[in-house]
């Protein structure tokens, strides 16, 4: 399964960063996707809200930073939320 055969997003796990701070929601974010790591989910969906575009771009960069992240990109259907992949190889 890859990152666009995504149809359905309620039941992957989700992030609402809605009212985060930058900072904070770097924080929130790596540790969301250290958690489902654990958990073994391979897609995870982080919402980012469309505002000012702050925290998109404060999503984007984390994620492009982040080794454990495979894939990602802005859901087709909501500008404000983004469907994630995490790389398998990482599972514990």
């Amino acid at each position: 399964m890859n990152i666009d055969s995504i149809v359905f997003i309620d039941n992957l796990p989700t992030l609402d960063l809605h009212g985060f701070t930058r900072d904070f929601a770097i924080i929130e974010i790596n540790q969301f996707i250290k958690d489902n790591l654990k958990m073994q989910n391979e897609f995870i969906i982080i919402i980012h809200g469309k505002g000012s575009g702050i925290i998109r771009e404060t999503c984007l960069k984390t994620l492009s930073k982040n080794k454990f992240v495979k894939d990602y990109k802005i859901w087709y259907l909501n500008d404000g939320c983004m469907i994630v992949q995490l790389d398998k190889k990482y599972f514990n």
